[in-house]
């Protein structure tokens, strides 16, 4: 209890201390180039008050989780693959280690070229941007599990349809935990990419097409709503390994502090 007492007491503290050097900020520089916080929250009421900002935030919502969800859901057993059969790894390792090296807002144009101006290409820009890194996870995680452990389940006559499932699946979950949550940030990065150039509608659409009224407040009102979407997204999951994957070895950093 102490604990938590004094991590409320250091965030508020953390919080108040942000909210005045902000404030200074807004001071000497004035609205026009940093709006305070009651300049930032009267921009947001006018958005939410004519239905914009809360269209934008579920659209760059619903974005971000059909992207990642289906980039994780199809990197998780090409990792596996990867990891489990040999041959496949010699070969698919050196192309990962190079791709992965190109930010997924690279692609835009390609993506805009291939799929359509549509919804399209966004998903698919966001399925990139998980993919690799859920991948790269996974193939760590199945490399790191002890053979003595494989070796131990073939001796018990364990198929190796049975040691994937039974021995590497359960040691590799942390690492996919891990890969998955990482990608969710990377997801946000790139929709917004992809909404500042190819979109008219969603949070980054939302950034990006202030700077034409020079409105700073909105682009405020913006970011904070990233900052709140990928804290909440990000909350959840972590709430989801702790309740479901404990038992796999799936712990917040608070549990292993307390």
């Amino acid at each position: 209890m102490k604990w938590v007492e004094k991590k409320w007491v250091s965030v508020s503290l953390l919080w108040i201390a942000a909210l005045g050097i902000w404030q200074l900020g807004a001071a000497i520089y004035g609205p026009d180039v940093i709006p305070g916080p009651w300049a930032t929250l009267k921009g947001g009421r006018e958005l939410v008050s004519d239905g914009t900002l809360m269209q934008y935030i579920g659209i760059s919502f619903y974005r971000v989780l059909v992207g990642w969800v289906l980039g994780s859901l199809l990197a998780v057993p090409v990792g596996l693959i990867i990891g489990k059969v040999n041959i496949i790894r010699i070969f698919a390792e050196p192309f990962l280690n190079f791709i992965r090296f190109i930010p997924p807002i690279a692609f835009i144009t390609l993506f805009l070229v291939w799929f359509g101006i549509g919804e399209q290409s966004k998903i698919a820009l966001i399925m990139y941007a998980t993919f690799f890194i859920v991948v790269l996870n996974t193939l760590t995680g199945v490399m790191s599990v002890e053979e003595d452990k494989i070796r131990s389940a073939r001796s018990m006559g364990a198929s190796e349809w049975q040691i994937l499932l039974h021995v590497i699946v359960p040691a590799t979950t942390p690492y996919i935990f891990t890969g998955i949550r990482l990608a969710m940030g990377t997801s946000y990065m790139a929709i917004i990419g992809a909404e500042m150039i190819a979109s008219n509608e969603g949070v980054g659409y939302l950034i990006w097409n202030s700077r034409l009224f020079f409105r700073t407040d909105w682009i405020f009102v913006g970011l904070f709503c990233l900052g709140f979407m990928g804290f909440f997204t990000d909350r959840l999951f972590g709430w989801f390994g702790r309740r479901v994957l404990y038992r796999y070895g799936v712990v917040s950093v608070a549990a292993r502090k307390r």
